[in-house]
């Protein structure tokens, strides 16, 4: 650390590099925070969560027992060990009927968030009397609806059908997955139970831009009806990195893939065996601001940590006593919150730093300002530089 200090203060590196190192390692060292709790309020599995960004102080969540509760994350104690309190519950006569599939923060305003249900309901809440500022009903089930995170000139939300009955049309099955680019405003992925995965513009209605296919259009390696199909089963993720310039994508052939998402070229970073069977979307998430960046997958009762670009199984953090259906990732502290069926949210968090130990040779050299790198750190120094 001590040496990333000097760097830093001799001008000789951009401060950015010892934030993405010090990420990293926080990343690479998450464990179970034993002195943190999450309140459990659900009487049944947790589908979904999410953190708003605003503060980074309220998280969501949304449960098959039709329940949403909201957390505050915020240490108000001040003592090593305490629980993040539910501050509050949805429910009464405003609850949804059914499994609550998504729920999601305004991105630029924590005065209200959306949830969807198997209800056949999307709500829009106000956070101030939790009750549904506006309702949609729909002819079936709601897997999933995300809102674009950088949009301001349209409040679209995707998954769903707008007030306008604005709609995109090309699936042959139903759509478990929809995210909205985290780089333009008007680019959205929909993944489905018909393999494929479509990349949309919704300024035309003409149909999608391109549909990812995962032998890059080399025909000799599939079957005419597998043309264009980004998994060999039903795709029930998506999730794209903090810059938008890639594209993951789950299945249930228990495959992952990383794709450009301004070509739709599968990269062919191999992830080997990503267990999924899950029959519904599945919630995974993915770091900002570390270098390299990671991918946080449920696996089972385990959260699988992939390298993003090498594929490499990093760990799996394991805690949970069933299925682990969602999980968020909180870039201001690289923490990380997962929920499964056992009704419980469980907080991964860095372990504290150790001091360094000194290199006596080497400060001797720098008058005594220099300490032995973390490994860890040596890593991402490298990979940043690269």
């Amino acid at each position: 650390m001590l040496s990333f200090l000097y760097a830093r203060q001799s001008g000789l590196d951009d401060p950015v590099r010892l934030r993405r190192a010090e990420s990293t390692r926080r990343v690479l060292s998450l464990e179970l925070n034993h002195n943190r709790d999450v309140d459990r309020i659900h009487g049944n599995g947790i589908n979904t969560l999410d953190i708003e960004v605003i503060d980074g102080r309220y998280m969501l969540s949304g449960g098959s027992d039709g329940v949403i509760v909201i957390y505050d994350l915020e240490n108000n104690s001040k003592k090593p060990q305490y629980t993040c309190k539910a501050i509050c519950t949805v429910g009464s006569r405003h609850v949804h009927k059914f499994s609550v599939e998504t729920v999601q923060w305004y991105p630029h305003d924590t005065g209200m968030f959306v949830s969807s249900s198997f209800d056949k309901t999307m709500k829009v809440w106000d956070t101030e009397t939790l009750k549904p500022a506006e309702e949609f009903q729909f002819d079936g089930n709601v897997y999933c609806h995300h809102m674009s995170p950088v949009a301001r000139k349209h409040s679209l939300v995707a998954g769903v059908y707008h007030k306008n009955k604005f709609s995109l049309t090309g699936h042959r099955g139903e759509i478990l997955s929809v995210r909205w680019s985290p780089r333009y405003d008007h680019i959205l992925a929909t993944a489905s139970t018909d393999s494929r995965v479509h990349i949309w513009d919704v300024r035309r209605a003409s149909g999608s831009l391109f549909t990812l296919d995962q032998h890059n259009g080399d025909k000799s390696k599939t079957s005419s009806e597998a043309v264009n199909t980004a998994h060999n089963g039903r795709v029930n993720g998506l999730c794209f990195t903090a810059d938008g310039l890639h594209l993951l994508t789950t299945g249930t052939d228990d495959r992952m893939r990383l794709w450009n998402s301004a070509t739709g070229e599968n990269t062919l970073v191999n992830y080997g065996k990503v267990v999924n069977e899950s029959r519904k979307g599945l919630k995974f998430t993915v770091s900002r601001g570390c270098s390299p960046e990671f991918v946080f997958v449920p696996c089972g009762s385990s959260v699988a940590v992939y390298g993003l670009h090498s594929g490499e199984l990093i760990t799996m953090l394991r805690g949970h006593y069933n299925n682990v259906d969602c999980c968020e990732f909180h870039p201001d502290y690289q923490e990380l919150y997962s929920g499964g069926k056992d009704c419980n949210i469980l907080a991964w968090v860095p372990v504290l730093r150790q001091p360094d130990i000194e290199d006596e040779e080497t400060n001797s050299k720098r008058g005594g300002t220099h300490a032995a790198i973390n490994p860890a750190f040596e890593d991402a120094w490298s990979s940043d530089e690269d």
